[in-house]
């Protein structure tokens, strides 16, 4: 984990962000446990305090929960929820955008397909 104290996100939202990042990616697979909130907090010199409030959004969000007295688990179906809200962010943050500026711009609905896949396709190959 790669928390900056220096971000104006609180560092609570970053740690939740993190840890579903690692959630998303496999790091942590569906109903195994992640590492405690004091595990963390020695890893990265935080408030244990400030871990447990970034853990607790992800409990908010039905991504990880407490078993009592073993620690907190990634719950089943996390990955599919994770997926579904970041679907819905990169609408809000790139694709509405996008439309958006094509508007002001006057670009039409074909020009704006024919770009991403222009980008795409350049994506694709460079790779």
């Amino acid at each position: 984990m790669n928390i900056n104290p220096n971000l104006d996100k609180p560092i609570f939202v970053q740690i939740a962000e993190q840890l579903e990042d690692s959630i998303f990616t496999g790091v942590f697979p569906e109903e195994t446990k992640i590492p405690s909130t004091n595990e963390i907090s020695a890893l990265l010199n935080i408030n244990p305090h400030t871990i447990l409030k970034g853990m607790n959004l992800l409990v908010d969000d039905d991504i990880i929960y407490k078993k009592r007295g073993l620690g907190m688990f990634v719950k089943e179906g996390a990955v599919e929820k994770i997926r579904k809200k970041r679907q819905g962010q990169f609408y809000r943050q790139f694709i509405a955008a996008m439309i958006e500026e094509a508007n002001k711009l006057h670009m039409t609905k074909e020009e704006i397909i024919s770009m991403i896949e222009r980008g795409y396709e350049d994506e694709c190959n460079s790779n």
